[in-house]
């Protein structure tokens, strides 16, 4: 019988997303835009997008401050006026990683799709208790697992019609819409929405070319708020 090598890595998990916080530490907080607009590429929002300007512009001003710091042949900041300036670059570069890091902590579980971190799973109803909920939380599985598909390749998510119930197809995307492409009726369907709802959403799409983020979705079209729960819960944004 074969002996079971030592979980010398047990409970050791994998981090996706972790080189967010590597970069902005390791760079004294002058590389903090790229997480951002990684992020911003990744959903899709302007906000974010801004946000990456901002540090961007930020890292450059603490770029001006280490080139205008008087220094010696060493690199070590000389004089009243080299201190100062090598001073305020500590205290803003400190500030710049503290407020980067934060930011990105619930940045990164919704790009990398982090719900739950580990060892706060939440408790799960019993699909022998309760079949309905099974479903449910089966189809909600199918629909995050479609949303990476097409998030990692559109292509193939346009072979295999996700988020287009109103097209004949095999795969199972849990009822996904999309709301750059499905007609009304099917957006209607999909989400439980009044009819009237969904065909603004078309009207607006078709003047915009396409919505860019589901915030964008509701800066537009007004609805209740149950509606709008439901909207993300079964909405897809795929380009046109």
């Amino acid at each position: 019988m074969t002996a079971t090598p030592p979980a010398r890595n047990a409970g050791r998990e994998r981090r996706p997303g972790a080189w967010y916080f590597v970069i902005v530490l390791l760079s004294a907080g002058l590389f903090s835009a790229i997480p951002f607009a990684h992020a911003a590429a990744r959903l899709g929002r302007k906000e974010l997008r801004f946000q990456a300007g901002i540090y961007a512009v930020v890292a450059a001003v603490l770029g001006v401050l280490v080139s205008i710091t008087p220094q010696d042949a060493q690199g070590n900041p000389v004089g009243t006026a080299g201190h100062a300036l090598s001073t305020i670059f500590a205290v803003l570069a400190l500030a710049l990683m503290a407020v980067a890091c934060f930011q990105l902590v619930p940045l990164r579980r919704e790009v990398y799709g982090l719900e739950v971190e580990a060892g706060l799973t939440l408790p799960i109803p019993s699909a022998a208790a309760d079949p309905v909920v099974a479903a449910h939380l089966a189809a909600r599985a199918r629909r995050d697992e479609a949303r990476a598909l097409a998030q990692t390749d559109p292509a193939l998510a346009y072979d295999l019609r996700i988020g287009r119930p109103d097209l004949p197809r095999q795969y199972d995307d849990g009822g996904l819409v999309d709301l750059n492409n499905a007609p009304a009726q099917a957006i209607a369907e999909a989400c439980s929405i009044e009819p009237s709802s969904a065909e603004q959403i078309v009207e607006v799409r078709q003047e915009l070319g396409s919505f860019s983020s589901l915030d964008e979705v509701f800066v537009f079209v007004q609805v209740e708020q149950s509606a709008a729960v439901r909207i993300r819960d079964y909405a897809l944004l795929l380009p046109r």
